[in-house]
């Protein structure tokens, strides 16, 4: 006679085993950190696709370094919904930050990008005569997410 009862110790296929997502790490929270140190000015705040309170940093000084403290403690939950709100594709949201924070106002990020005819414009214009420059300091990560989307 055949045992059909069940064994008492099934094997690990028998197993349910959780399966998670994994996470698509866009705006990494390191990354967030290094901006925050200029965040009196609102740079991780315009790294983490907030650029309304990334101006009001700017203007009154991370609300005058109180608001900047604060951000210390909120830079993983931004980190968080910035990586849920963008998904990383051909272009990275880090690198692109970078380039726009160190060689902006030289076109390089947008170059990187792809846009080349305006990148050479920004090169030769100084980031537009700085217009530019604050305008992709703004919409820097809807530029690269609608890249990404593309391709």
């Amino acid at each position: 006679m055949e045992n059909t009862a069940p064994t008492a110790n099934p094997s690990r296929s028998d197993r349910a085993v959780p399966s998670y997502d994994a996470v698509d790490v866009s705006h990494p929270v390191l990354v967030g950190y290094l901006f925050w140190i200029l965040g009196f000015i609102g740079a991780h705040r315009f790294y983490f696709g907030k650029p309304l309170t990334g101006v009001l940093w700017f203007f009154t000084g991370g609300l005058f370094l109180v608001g900047w403290i604060v951000d210390l403690f909120f830079i993983p939950a931004m980190a968080e919904e910035a990586n849920r709100r963008y998904r990383n594709g051909r272009v990275d949201f880090t690198v692109a930050w970078l380039l726009l924070t160190f060689l902006g106002l030289f076109g390089v990020h947008r170059l990187y990008m792809g846009k080349i005819i305006t990148g050479v414009v920004y090169l030769l214009t100084g980031g537009l005569f700085g217009i530019g420059y604050v305008y992709d300091t703004c919409t820097l990560n809807e530029q690269v997410e609608e890249i990404n989307r593309q391709t």
